[in-house]
């Protein structure tokens, strides 16, 4: 038996950066600049899906500060 997998919801800036635990500001910062998570722009709305936040937070995962500095600046 095959399953279908559970489709993402879609969040937009404010919701998406509470699901995040940060301001809309930054993640408004973020799509502007580069190094944000994926997101979609349809007409004027911009949108995220959940699936594309969790993703792009647990890619900035670090054991210590040292890794977080890299993670950050988005080193190989």
């Amino acid at each position: 038996m095959t399953t279908t997998p559970t489709p993402s919801r879609r969040l937009r800036t404010p919701e998406a950066a509470a699901h995040l635990g940060i301001a809309a500001s930054t993640l408004e910062k973020l799509r502007t600049y580069g190094g944000g998570p994926r997101f979609f722009k349809l007409g004027r709305a911009v949108t995220y899906c959940t699936a594309d936040l969790d993703e792009w937070a647990a890619a900035r995962s670090a054991t210590n500060t040292a890794e977080a500095r890299v993670v950050a600046r988005g080193a190989p």
